[in-house]
């Protein structure tokens, strides 16, 4: 279970985004989030990553507390989510060709002799060639490089993902080849799942449920 309890966040303390929320996703289920632009569904992702620390409130991960925030979590916990973010740009190393992108966990984590294996599973599960995983962010489309960190995000094989308008910046075909993705991993996984957006029809769509925003935030 991944439960936020009573959270309160932001990043001024004297105007917090979030205002007492709670909410539970249960192993293996897909819960939209929706709200518009601005109004704080990312910080509350975020804190659900473990990416944010909140001003209060806790964040309970399979039956434990968080440890700490970015840095100081735990490797355990920290390896159990899996994170897609609306930019991808922002969020991939200009440097890294996208294999080593997608890679970029199993090495952190001294899992080296797993990236073969992983690489080969995954590249051609999100629709990229061997040409494409030769290649920098700069030199590939946007779609493109969200499919690497999207691939990233599951390299771990995380218990939990959080996909914070994963396909906000993407068309109507790389937007279903995404969403497919995530649901054939969790169908394989059981993972849980908080997908963050602000279209209603298309979180409808993929989650077992929707929680608006505004049935959940006490500001």
């Amino acid at each position: 279970m991944l439960e936020l309890r009573s959270i309160t966040a932001g990043y001024d303390r004297g105007r917090p985004v979030v205002r007492d929320v709670s909410l539970g996703i249960a192993p293996g289920e897909a819960v939209g989030l929706l709200g518009p632009s601005g109004c704080g569904k990312s910080t509350l992702a975020r804190v659900a990553a473990l990416l944010h620390r909140p001003d209060a409130g806790t964040v309970v991960l399979d039956g434990r507390p968080a440890a700490g925030y970015r840095h100081r979590a735990t490797r355990a916990q920290r390896t159990a989510y899996g994170v897609v973010f609306q930019q991808p740009r922002l969020s991939a190393d200009p440097r890294l060709r996208l294999a080593d992108l997608i890679t970029e966990p199993l090495r952190a984590t001294g899992r080296r002799p797993e990236i073969p294996g992983r690489l080969a599973e995954l590249a051609p599960a999100v629709g990229l060639s061997a040409d494409l995983l030769s290649r920098r962010p700069h030199e590939v489309s946007d779609g493109q490089l969200q499919r690497a960190c999207l691939a990233r995000a599951l390299v771990l094989r995380p218990r939990w993902l959080i996909c914070d308008e994963m396909t906000a910046m993407l068309d109507a075909s790389t937007t279903a080849a995404l969403v497919s993705v995530v649901e054939q991993y969790r169908s394989e996984s059981g993972a849980g799942l908080l997908a963050v957006g602000h279209d209603r029809v298309l979180l409808e769509r993929w989650c077992d449920r929707t929680v608006g925003w505004g049935e959940l935030n006490g500001g």
